[in-house]
């Protein structure tokens, strides 16, 4: 059918544009973000790249859902606003024939939500936590910026290093600020190297340089030269396991332990391709626009329910991870809701929309006035 196609080609364009726009936003937002975390020494700049596609994946979800949602309201809020929808009901035509297009526009991107929502998000928040964690577990010399002072991952070193000599193994004019048990100790060296022990121990060997030993608030203070001085900065046993949270773990996996924080998590990534499809259809019926008023009323009226369903999502959730509500009683009933009021908006646009409607009867009997008058000149 010529509507339909025309109808399916103008959903395509205007989702383009819309999921263009908001992944724009994303992206500069967390680019930002984890640029500032890697001038701040909090990850690795050269994992920057890896976390921003990370992290694109974990918001894909969301921002399908938007795009779908927000371009069968901007479409069918269009045909209202060009007046239409006023020709398409009075012709006999229902608000029920948008269905089948809109569903094969969004039957796409229901399928690409499920699949990142049950595939490709959790892996990639593993593998943003795997990176953090391998980054934290690094020898703590390795993580230290020329001219900064640097904290190491256990909170009672601070690293200073002027500079690095050849590769970065190797750094020149030292400074090892640690605090044990209640006693300070500052070790100053002009050269600093790490090695590797026969256990898998990494040590930053100091040379030629002084060691300053005291209590804090206490005038006696312990000065010792040396030759050579080795400072532990990575023990073997650190092992970089990644993120084993519920957000992280592969489906197959919650289905498999089912407590209750992983039940939580299984109800929101169910809960995310069944949003997708009842917001597609809550478009539908929601576009409703007068012609001679502007849309913007329309457009916060569609946007406070996206945010009251996905926070009553998000509640539901909770009480399953408390434990309030069992999986089976909490994943339907929001679902369930906006259904039905998909199905009264559309008993009440239809009724509104009859051809026998004081409104459309009076609409159509214009057009046809008009179309006679450009006939008769």
């Amino acid at each position: 059918m010529i509507f339909q196609r025309a109808l399916r080609r103008e959903l395509i364009s205007t989702a383009g544009a819309v999921f263009t726009t908001l992944f724009t936003i994303i992206i500069t937002v967390m680019l930002i973000k984890i640029l500032g975390q890697a001038a701040g020494g909090q990850i690795a700049s050269q994992d920057v790249v890896a976390l921003i596609g990370f992290q694109s994946l974990n918001y894909l979800p969301i921002l399908l859902i938007l795009t779908g949602y927000i371009s069968v309201l901007l479409v069918v809020t269009r045909s209202y606003q060009d007046s239409e929808m006023v020709v398409w009901f009075a012709s006999g035509q229902s608000l029920v024939t948008w269905v089948k297009p809109v569903l094969d526009f969004g039957f796409p991107i229901i399928l690409l939500t499920a699949i990142l929502s049950f595939v490709a998000t959790p892996w990639a928040n593993n593998q943003s936590a795997q990176y953090r964690e391998r980054f934290e577990k690094r020898e703590d010399i390795s993580k230290v910026s020329p001219g900064k002072f640097q904290e190491s991952a256990a909170a009672n070193r601070i690293f200073f290093v002027e500079g690095f000599s050849g590769d970065s193994s190797k750094v020149k004019n030292v400074f090892v600020n640690t605090q044990d048990e209640g006693k300070n100790s500052v070790v100053a060296a002009k050269e600093g190297v790490v090695e590797t022990d026969k256990n898998g121990d990494k040590f930053l060997i100091l040379s030629q340089g002084r060691r300053y030993d005291g209590v804090p608030n206490q005038t006696e203070l312990r000065v010792m030269e040396f030759e050579r001085y080795g400072v532990l900065v990575a023990s073997h046993s650190q092992a970089v396991s990644g993120d084993k949270s519920a957000r992280a773990l592969p489906t197959s996996a919650l289905l498999k332990d089912r407590n209750d924080f992983n039940m939580g998590e299984l109800l929101w990534r169910l809960s995310l391709p069944l949003m997708a499809l009842c917001l597609m259809l809550l478009a539908i019926p929601l576009s409703f626009v007068n012609p001679r008023v502007g849309r913007s009323g329309n457009l916060v009226i569609a946007l406070l329910l996206y945010v009251a369903y996905s926070n009553m999502t998000s509640v539901f959730q909770a009480s399953v991870v408390q434990k309030r509500l069992s999986f089976g009683l909490a994943w339907w009933p929001m679902h369930l809701t906006v259904l039905i009021i998909v199905g009264l908006l559309f008993l009440w646009r239809l009724n509104v929309n009859s051809r026998f409607h004081p409104l459309v009867m009076w609409s159509a009997v214009k057009h046809a006035r008009l179309v006679k008058r450009s006939a008769a000149a």
